[in-house]
């Protein structure tokens, strides 16, 4: 089986970066995993997500920290 891949497409979800062959944007991988859901939550709500599917998500977000594209977000103190 080939590696996911990452694919922005603007007829899905507006162009956002997804999953190949879902409708999952990294967005929401990397925002679940950083709410501490685990993998196994992951892979049981989305049926057509992969482990593979996740790397993918992860690598591509290190890949535009890499690249120098980041944003800035700052968030109020409580």
């Amino acid at each position: 089986m080939a590696k996911p891949r990452i694919v922005c497409n603007p007829k899905i979800m507006v162009g956002k970066p997804t999953i190949e062959g879902t409708r999952l944007t990294v967005e929401l991988i990397l925002e679940k995993l950083a709410e501490g859901h685990p993998v196994e939550e992951l892979l049981y709500a989305y049926p057509r997500l992969t482990r593979e599917g996740i790397q993918a998500a992860l690598e591509y977000a290190a890949d535009i920290f890499r690249a120098g594209q980041t944003v800035s977000v700052f968030r109020k103190a409580a």
